[in-house]
């Protein structure tokens, strides 16, 4: 295991820098082959990818443990973060995903964000990690921590578990996101609760954006449209497809009727409703 560690970690350190994601060979040999396109196997060897490239990250699991206890702690953030984003346009290349990116500069340069975003279908995530360039965590439903490996990248995101089910849990889930807000530390929640596997957009939930009213953090509203096309659109087969997702400039929860939580999440199904389908 010592030439993992010797091996991993400097060049983990090198290259978790700025732009390296725009250097990376993000698409696999597959994507450009027309008799896979919209088929099974494209599929298959999407699900295969998948797993290959988390058996991979294990000495890159490594290697972050090991940073910490040599006390590098922004090696550490730089290798999460390039890990992950890395991870995540992989996926979306590996899809045949065409990804166009509007409002970057809408993005705050404080910490401690709530992105709000609609949510589509099973890319969102890496899509949201891939392409929003900011280090963060997602309040997820229980079911995705149970995936070995990708339940561990998850928690060193800081992503925050939620079970439906569980009254208790799910306050307990929201006052440490509060938390964490109030620490710096980014989130992103989907308020429609489930993916809508369209391009329609569903009714938000309150409850979500206690999250920004008693936090006091930023809200930063994300539009998906098109990544439905990817998977749900096509009974349960991985097409090509083109996804653009905009950023809209920040709002302050208190800002709206005082904090209300309703007319906050109108205001916020509003400003996300405005980019789809034009």
């Amino acid at each position: 295991m010592a030439w993992i560690v010797v091996m991993i970690i400097p060049r983990a350190t090198a290259f978790a820098k700025p732009g390296l994601g725009r250097r990376l060979k993000l698409k696999p040999p597959w994507v450009k082959m027309d008799i896979l396109r919209g088929g099974m196997v494209r599929t298959f060897l999407w699900f295969a990818y998948f797993w290959a490239f988390q058996l991979a990250s294990i000495p890159f699991l490594l290697a972050y443990f090991v940073l910490g206890l040599l006390g590098r702690e922004r090696g550490r953030a730089r290798l999460l973060e390039w890990i992950t984003r890395a991870w995540a346009r992989r996926m979306i290349a590996a899809a045949g995903g065409k990804v166009e990116v509007l409002g970057l500069e809408n993005l705050p340069r404080q910490q401690g964000v709530l992105f709000v975003s609609n949510h589509q279908g099973a890319f969102d995530i890496p899509l949201l990690i891939g392409f929003v360039p900011v280090l963060k965590g997602f309040v997820s439903k229980k079911e995705n921590f149970r995936l070995p490996i990708v339940s561990t990248w998850m928690r060193l995101l800081g992503c925050i578990v939620i079970d439906r089910n569980d009254l208790r849990q799910s306050a307990g889930a929201i006052a440490r996101g509060i938390r964490d807000l109030q620490a710096g530390r980014s989130l992103v929640i989907f308020p429609e609760g489930t993916r809508s596997k369209s391009g329609r957009l569903q009714r938000f939930k309150e409850g979500s954006f206690k999250l920004a009213t008693r936090s006091g953090a930023a809200i930063v509203p994300l539009t998906i449209d098109g990544s439905f096309r990817l998977l749900e659109g096509n009974r349960g087969r991985i097409r090509p497809g083109t996804v653009r997702l905009t950023i809209h400039p920040p709002i302050v929860a208190g800002d709206c009727d005082g904090g209300d939580k309703a007319a906050l999440a109108a205001r916020v199904q509003d400003i996300i409703g405005s980019a789809l389908g034009s």
